[in-house]
């Protein structure tokens, strides 16, 4: 049975994400000596699975305030008919051994034409081989509206990764300037971009093309429409509310 449900907001908490430890389940709160879970990277299917796993627990988790607004489901499988499938699995196992006792085997001759012409020799595989190429991808971010940098008051600390580079680089604040060293493969034609800013963030792919390297470095600059930029929010006691049923509960 298909279970729907929408996240809640119980106490929104105003600590640093950032500044968190992170671990193996997600980032390390000193203030309330918990792990905040990060949802905001998620997709629904995820978060389903994660709900169905972590039901009946207290959890703090990190969402997109654009995650409020959305329907979320899981499959839940009922106890009893997965003992019901299971004790009708096993009258059949049983009523095959006992029938396998009672009839003796019967024995079967098979037989197969002879192959000729067989040829003998080593096998030959071709593979494609991806060139993987250093590059220093360098350039701007700059707000759709003005063509200046984004406004460093409202947007600060801006960081930027690219094809999940394990390290995301500061943006000039002022200039908006970046360059970032990173390896792609030859034939990408995509290159895929996260930027955070604070509690905002946004993801998106840009096309790409290895003819516009000119030595080893890339010009791109990264256009934003800052309407894209989607608040994060910290929560506290993440709350789910199943759709078609009264009250709310906890994870």
């Amino acid at each position: 049975m298909k279970k729907k449900f929408t996240l809640e907001i119980a106490s929104p908490c105003s600590e640093n994400f950032d500044k968190m430890i992170p671990n193996s389940k997600g980032s390390f709160c000193d203030l309330c000596a918990k792990n905040v879970i990060d949802l905001s990277k998620k997709s629904n299917a995820e978060i389903g699975r994660f709900v169905a796993e972590n039901k009946g627990k207290s959890i703090c988790a990190r969402i997109k305030s654009t995650q409020l607004d959305q329907e979320f489901a899981y499959n839940e499988t009922s106890k009893i008919n997965n003992f019901k499938y299971a004790a009708i699995a096993a009258s059949v196992l049983l009523a095959s051994n006992v029938v396998g006792q009672e009839k003796e085997p019967i024995k079967t001759e098979i037989t197969s034409p002879e192959l000729n012409n067989h040829i003998v020799g080593k096998i030959a595989v071709s593979q494609t081989i991806e060139e993987e190429v250093s590059i220093i991808v360098k350039g701007k971010i700059l707000d759709s509206k003005t063509h200046r940098p984004l406004n460093n008051k409202e947007y600060p600390n801006l960081m930027l990764t690219i094809n999940d580079s394990p390290t995301p680089f500061k943006v000039n604040a002022k200039t908006g300037e970046f360059a970032i060293p990173l390896k792609v493969l030859r034939n990408s034609d995509n290159l895929y971009l996260s930027v955070v800013s604070g509690d905002y963030y946004l993801s998106k792919t840009i096309p790409f093309d290895i003819k516009s390297v000119k030595g080893n470095v890339l010009q791109q600059d990264i256009i934003i429409e800052t309407e894209e930029l989607t608040k994060i929010m910290i929560m506290g006691g993440l709350g789910v509310n199943y759709v078609g049923e009264k009250g709310r509960r906890e994870i």
